[in-house]
């Protein structure tokens, strides 16, 4: 068999511009490009697209769906980096860490979607303590989450980067205050729980890289007690994983947002005290919360190491 032909459909944006950088130098695949002109064309996009045998979808939720409605070659497979079709029946979900189930689901599968950012942080947090009957499935979860600006898209980055900006911008922003984020559906769903968390993310003046927080009473927990037991349990669970590491850091005094900006893995610190637990992952937006996690699904699915052309 020759080499994969991939193509980037939406690769102008900011997540199929971060997956054309993680291309940079790979001979095992063969990426095909479109005109620049044409880019916007659909019957150039969907012959691009049944001539691939991967395509990577990074594009707004209903030009997505266009995309696959395009597809008439059944051998194609699809990496959707978009909200659309998280939650879909027929869809596997790119967060292979979780279980068994969800990196066979990937390599076998023909439609991947990948995880949005803030669900990402959130999901390797609150997907094994459920699984696991750690925490009960309708625990009123909470969750806070401070990400850097280039995921919020082009036109929010240049809002940023314009030194006439609004003052406003100088300081972290709260948003999706009515409780309705896009992420919100593939928390509950995803993670097994009976109903969505509170949620409540933030975006500051800085360009990548993000941390989740989860908090927990210690008195909710079955089965691990307290901090230590938490630890315990994460790094026992994630064990072997080429893309998570587990600390327990009773030292922690400052957990920085954008420490994790360019690579590609994801860190879970486990704090607090045994009444008032705090879980927080800390990684990159537009690594394992975007493009990285992208990657490593098509990785998984060609049969190639995960880690393969990410940073680790």
């Amino acid at each position: 068999m020759g080499k994969a032909k991939i193509f980037i459909d939406g690769s102008e944006g900011t997540t199929g511009l971060r997956i054309n950088e993680r291309f940079s130098g790979r001979d095992d695949i063969e990426l095909i490009r479109i005109d620049p002109e044409k880019r916007k064309d659909v019957s150039e996009r969907k012959k691009m697209i049944n001539s691939s045998d991967i395509t990577f979808l990074c594009l707004p939720d209903a030009a997505s769906r266009e995309s696959v409605s395009l597809i008439e070659n059944d051998n194609v497979r699809i990496i959707d980096a978009s909200t659309a079709h998280r939650t879909a029946d027929g869809w596997n979900y790119g967060l292979p860490e979780l279980a068994p189930k969800f990196r066979d689901g990937i390599r076998s599968g023909k439609r991947i979607s990948v995880p949005g950012c803030h669900a990402t942080g959130f999901m390797v947090l609150a997907y094994p303590l459920v699984a696991k009957k750690i925490i009960d499935a309708d625990y009123p979860l909470a969750v806070t989450s401070v990400s850097g600006y280039s995921g919020a898209g082009k036109k929010t980055i240049e809002l940023y980067r314009d030194e006439n900006r609004d003052p406003e911008y100088d300081s972290p922003r709260f948003y999706a205050l009515g409780q309705e984020h896009k992420h919100l559906p593939e928390m509950q769903v995803i993670a097994g729980l009976s109903r969505k968390p509170i949620f409540m993310p933030v975006i500051a003046d800085y360009y990548s890289g993000m941390v989740v927080n989860v908090p927990i009473y210690g008195e909710a927990l079955k089965g691990v007690s307290g901090v230590n037991g938490l630890y315990e349990f994460f790094a026992g669970y994630y064990a072997g994983e080429k893309f998570i590491r587990v600390f327990r850091d009773e030292e922690l005094k400052f957990l920085p947002c954008n420490k994790c900006s360019g690579w590609d893995g994801l860190n879970i610190y486990i704090s607090g005290n045994d009444d008032r637990i705090v879980l927080s992952s800390q990684f990159d937006n537009l690594g394992k919360g975007a493009s990285g996690a992208a990657i490593q699904s098509m990785n998984i699915m060609l049969g190639f190491e995960e880690d393969r052309g990410l940073i680790l």
